[in-house]
């Protein structure tokens, strides 16, 4: 019998959705880009989003230029 230790896990690949689905990236875009964020604000890391490397960082252009905006908040409020 096999041990925990020993089973192999099947990694599913992530596939970046905004190159699947052909998505548009823009800083009007609240609901999308806040899907991208944690609840502290701070703007999610590329191994847990999914997304590809290019995507990625026009992503966190597009986050940025919405905070200054004032579309989407810096930081949490107490």
């Amino acid at each position: 019998m096999e041990s925990p230790r020993d089973r192999k896990y099947f990694a599913r690949k992530k596939v970046c959705r905004f190159c699947t689905e052909s998505l548009e990236m823009n800083y009007k875009n609240i609901d999308t880009l806040s899907r991208y964020i944690t609840d502290r604000k701070k703007i999610v890391p590329k191994r847990n989003s999914g997304l590809c490397a290019r995507c990625q960082r026009q992503l966190a252009t597009e986050i940025k230029r919405a905070r200054f905006m004032a579309l989407l908040p810096y930081t949490v409020l107490h």
